[in-house]
């Protein structure tokens, strides 16, 4: 299997086809994108529909529940991820990332949205160590392209990101406590699969 040509070569400069593009968000935040960065981005998207233990969960709303948007399911640490790819995935961010991160990528955070109207809400990945420490989530995203939108917390400029088929997107420095990011519903879209890779105690 090979994945040379599209994932990180990690031990050497990378030319600008293979190197994320960065945004300053400023305030120690940052957001790195690269398109078509994963490998057999149609088998790994097959793969994720077919065999996660994806769940439907609730969550308490005032004095009802109600259903949360969209199938979820995370593979811990220790966990055998669906597909090669994706465990490729998360060796080739980890070696990347080390000298930012200082530390692996261990869990993945698996999202399918089935179409237009599932989404999620502002927020930041601010349980567990987001909260007070910089940070990184790195994004896969397959299927039909989605938005991601980000926005400053305390308000300000917002901006959005159209995360494609096999697309890369990291978020990181201060990005989880100084911004906020959603997938916004919208009128049509096809279903589309997200995998966030996050450190070890980041959710």
């Amino acid at each position: 299997m090979q994945f040379q040509s599209t994932l990180f070569d990690a031990g050497s400069d990378l030319p600008p086809s293979l190197a994320p593009e960065r945004t300053d968000l400023g305030a120690g935040a940052w957001l790195d994108v690269q398109r078509t960065w994963l490998p057999e981005a149609d088998e790994v998207f097959a793969t994720l529909v077919r065999d996660v233990p994806w769940r439907a969960e609730q969550r308490q709303m005032y004095d009802r529940l109600v259903d949360i948007p969209r199938l979820t399911y995370t593979y811990m640490i220790g966990e055998e991820l669906p597909h090669p790819a994706l465990s490729a995935a998360r060796e080739a961010l980890s070696e990347h990332y080390l000298p930012e991160l200082g530390e692996p990528f261990r869990t993945a955070g698996c999202c399918y949205y089935r179409d237009g109207r599932d989404s999620v809400a502002w927020h930041g990945d601010t349980l567990g160590r987001g909260s007070t420490h910089d940070t990184m989530v790195a994004i896969v995203s397959v299927g039909d392209p989605r938005r991601l939108a980000l926005r400053p917390r305390g308000g300000g400029d917002s901006l959005a990101v159209e995360m494609g088929h096999g697309d890369l997107v990291v978020m990181g420095g201060s990005c989880q406590r100084t911004w906020e990011h959603a997938v916004p519903k919208v009128a049509q879209a096809g279903p589309r699969l997200s995998v966030q890779f996050r450190p070890f105690n980041v959710f």
